[in-house]
């Protein structure tokens, strides 16, 4: 170390005067140097910062996939809960003359009786010929002869062309007509013969006039009657009619 030495004159000497100027050479030695831009340091950060990105997307995309996984097989269980619980089945009371009384639900099949089929078929034509000016019946008979149409069939077509080339709503506005079934027979295994009388009336409730007609209908009965309660108003125990035809008996 430098000692501070006077000279005689009072005068700093040289040594204190270049005390300061190492003291300031050490400072700047002291000093980190600037990093030398390294071509190899720098790709390995930027590797490492690609790196970690995609292992975060990589954790993410994990966790989504074991949800999704969760949520199907949450729902797979709950199918197969549904395919194995036994079905609803709709119970369908009648009289003894096969006419509906009611419906409701039951762990038991439905048994189809003949009295059951000749009172759908009755019903069917009923519906399908009668006309009122009561618009939300008339609706009501059109939503279930329907409803015992097989779809896509010619039973169906002949339906749609019988309403279309009469239309209820016009012709009730002059007349009304009320259907007596006289007699549902089987001709075959799955076609029966109907018929029935046609009064005719004007809005006042004169009769116009009375016209016999019959009628043949070939139907299928489903093997499942429907379990929806409302589908098993319209169409209690499943008969669907796949061709049908009619004229008057002169």
């Amino acid at each position: 170390m430098l000692a501070t030495v006077l000279s005689k004159s009072g005068t700093p000497s040289t040594a204190a005067v270049g005390r300061p100027l190492l003291n300031a050479e050490a400072a700047k030695a002291d000093q980190p140097k600037p990093q030398e831009y390294n071509p190899y340091l720098a790709g390995r950060r930027e590797w490492d910062e690609r790196y970690g990105d995609l292992l975060s997307r990589a954790k993410k995309a994990n966790r989504i996939a074991v949800i999704c996984a969760a949520i199907a097989f949450l729902e797979t269980i709950a199918l197969v809960v549904m395919i194995l619980r036994p079905p609803k089945v709709i119970v369908v009371a009648v009289n003894s003359a096969g006419q509906f009384l009611g419906s409701g639900t039951s762990d038991q099949p439905l048994v189809i009786s003949e009295g059951m089929k000749r009172w759908a078929l009755s019903e069917c034509v009923s519906n399908l010929r009668l006309l009122t000016p009561d618009g939300v019946s008339q609706r009501g008979a059109i939503e279930k002869v329907y409803a015992m149409m097989s779809s896509g069939s010619s039973a169906q077509s002949m339906v749609s062309d019988f309403y279309r080339d009469k239309p209820p709503q016009i012709h009730a506005q002059t007349e009304t007509v009320h259907v007596e079934v006289n007699s549902v027979l089987p001709t075959s295994a799955k076609t029966y013969e109907v018929e029935w009388v046609e009064i005719t009336r004007d809005l006042q409730g004169k009769v116009l006039y009375q016209q016999r007609w019959k009628g043949a209908f070939t139907f299928v009965v489903s093997s499942s009657p429907p379990n929806d309660e409302r589908l098993s108003r319209l169409n209690p125990i499943g008969l669907y009619i796949t061709e049908a035809n009619w004229s008057q008996i002169l």
